[in-house]
């Protein structure tokens, strides 16, 4: 019994060369997008800036730079794809001369750790309930990073409600439901089989 426990904790963590192949397109392609993102973020900073409401372009927009993670753990069951994922991601905008540099590797490991920890949760066994648990420990472990490292506590209690609910929104739609719909189609497709 117990050499059966072993031989499949060893696969959990032995990675085929496909699932290789697809974490780097995940990180390639995310690399790009999230590198998109950076003309879009500055253009809505600037809208926001002028009003007091700058904290809020990166709650409105801090969703799509969190999908890489839950859909590389969604669609690889592994342990550690999210990460892995989220920095290869962050990696490739950085290369590509996105708007923070090297930073962005740091935001990365932020916004991977958060993702990954929702999946942690269920101990990598209900990918659903991961997804689910991942939208909210995503938001609520960045938006602990932003209370230090944006400045976010010395916002008022009303403004950093806001905050939250928003950013929560944010990553609820793009790495949470958006995600899972870009899933069922590639299953649906049957390109992943």
């Amino acid at each position: 019994m117990e050499n059966s426990e072993a031989v499949q904790t060893s696969r959990a963590y032995k990675w085929s060369l496909r699932e290789v192949i697809l974490m780097a397109l995940i990180g390639i392609g995310f690399g790009v997008i999230y590198f998109i993102m950076d003309p879009i973020y500055a253009a809505l900073d600037a809208v926001l800036v002028p009003m007091g409401l700058h904290p809020y372009a990166i709650a409105i927009t801090i969703g799509p730079w969190m999908m890489a993670a839950p859909l590389a753990s969604y669609l690889l069951k592994r342990v550690g794809a999210g990460l892995i994922g989220e920095m290869l991601a962050a990696t490739g905008e950085a290369l590509l001369g996105g708007y923070w540099g090297v930073a962005t590797i740091i935001s990365g490991f932020i916004q991977g750790i958060g993702s990954e920890l929702g999946f942690t949760l269920t101990g990598y066994k209900s990918w659903k309930l991961g997804l689910i648990l991942s939208t909210f420990t995503g938001t609520a472990v960045t938006f602990f990073w932003s209370l230090f490292h944006d400045g976010y506590l010395q916002l008022n209690i009303g403004m950093l409600i806001g905050l939250f609910i928003v950013r929560w929104i944010s990553v609820g739609f793009f790495a949470g439901v958006l995600v899972y719909w870009i899933v069922r189609l590639l299953e649906k497709s049957k390109l992943l089989k």
